[in-house]
């Protein structure tokens, strides 16, 4: 299980008088810009590989949630936002070693980024360790409401992967599952869409669909099927909103799998005009989930819609 840890009263290499300025990386061959370059450009960190964050909000988001970073790459276009990250890893338990603060030109920092303009600022950081326990109660720790678990089952575009964390986070849901042929969370386009927010849910990624499934039966959860139409809706008396809820959106191409359809509490959709085909799979999650958190809401003692 991984939690965040508690911030250290910590001061800043400035405010400790201590020079950060190290001799700048000119050799596009030099090892840290390989790592870094295969972090960045890559689709998600394989094995215990670093996860690539490339932004200075982005990199502050990641200290701030907890995270170890290995190393911190600035150019010249990214040094007027080093204090700020260097305050941030002042805050955190970990920070960043001193000697892993690397310096290198603008036209080499952008032979390693993925973005069209970078800001000359990208960390690496290892991997945060969730467990299904995390992803039922929400980062470690109970929130006080039934699990809400979004699932994502094939769904292939990071960008709608990084856009569904997003509305995840902000409705409420306790974690993310991105099952085996779903693009990785973690990859620096998802990353970017969620904008911060695969960085502070507790995400499982590359489960088999099998395996999520009898876990998902064991604990109890209910597994709502998202669909483009059926009968009831939205409605069912399969399940209810206090329900511990798992919440499936599979590919805007193929949909869910048939083993989910097959194992489902309900399927569920969202009424639209009969000239549209289907929502956007980003689009459709959000939907559902703002209803879910809407629902629970008013039925919560004391709330009203």
């Amino acid at each position: 299980m991984a939690q965040s840890p508690a911030p250290r009263a910590r001061q800043s290499l400035h405010e400790r008088g201590e020079e950060t300025h190290a001799e700048k990386i000119t050799s596009r061959e030099n090892r840290w810009l390989k790592k870094f370059r295969a972090a960045l450009r890559g689709t998600g960190p394989a094995g215990d590989e670093p996860l690539g964050i490339e932004g200075p909000k982005l990199v502050e988001e990641a200290l701030r949630s907890g995270l170890e970073a290995e190393a911190l790459l600035v150019s010249d276009a990214g040094e007027h936002a080093l204090e700020d990250i260097l305050r941030a890893a002042a805050a955190s338990e970990a920070g960043i070693p001193r000697a892993r603060i690397l310096r290198t030109t603008d036209k080499l920092f952008q032979s390693v980024a993925e973005t069209e303009t970078p800001q000359g600022v990208a960390a690496l950081f290892r991997q945060p360790q969730w467990g299904f326990e995390d992803v039922l109660n929400g980062n470690g720790a109970s929130r006080g409401g039934a699990p809400l678990i979004v699932v994502l089952a094939g769904v292939q575009d990071p960008g709608n992967v990084g856009t569904i964390l997003r509305s995840a986070e902000a409705f409420g849901a306790t974690g993310v599952v991105a099952a085996r042929g779903t693009a990785d969370p973690w990859s620096p386009k998802a990353l970017r869409a969620s904008a911060g927010s695969a960085l502070r849910l507790p995400v499982l990624r590359g489960m088999a669909i099998p395996v999520l499934l009898a876990q998902l039966k064991i604990e109890q959860v209910k597994i709502l099927a998202a669909n483009g139409r059926t009968e009831n809706g939205f409605d069912s008396p399969a399940w209810a909103v206090d329900d511990r809820l798992a919440l499936f959106i599979g590919s805007e191409g193929r949909g869910l799998p048939a083993e989910v359809e097959h194992a489902a509490d309900a399927t569920i959709s969202i009424p639209v005009s009969e000239e549209v085909e289907s929502l956007n799979a980003a689009v459709a999650a959000s939907v559902l989930l703002y209803e879910i958190s809407r629902r629970r809401r008013k039925t919560a003692p004391g709330e009203t819609e």
